[in-house]
């Protein structure tokens, strides 16, 4: 197992619609750098796994739990596991870096 990598070494998985990742992953956690596109959308979902990130540019507006915020570039969220969660761009893209655990599978590739 490498223990450095490059994103601009990694192909994009795509996660929703034109929004995509490039995922990293441990035996425990994975981390995963998200392009958002201006005006896209994170449907409205949930999973088992805890998540927390950042957001690295831009900014994006989180509806957690019910709770809705505008999140800015240096902004982070922790979200339990099983709450739903949406995210919204508006006219400018966003990056953020997520990270899960345990190890979303099916972002592994």
């Amino acid at each position: 197992m490498p223990y450095f990598y490059s994103p601009a070494e990694r192909a994009a998985k795509t996660l929703f619609g034109d929004i995509t990742a490039k995922t990293f992953w441990g035996d425990k956690m994975l981390l995963s750098v998200v392009d958002l596109p201006a005006n896209s959308v994170v449907p409205l979902h949930s999973h088992p796994h805890e998540q927390a990130g950042i957001m690295l540019e831009g900014e994006a507006t989180f509806t957690v739990g019910g709770e809705t915020r505008t999140l800015k570039a240096g902004d982070i969220w922790v979200i339990p596991g099983g709450v739903e969660h949406t995210v919204v761009t508006g006219d400018r893209p966003a990056k953020a870096l997520d990270i899960f655990s345990p190890v979303r599978e099916e972002y592994q590739y």
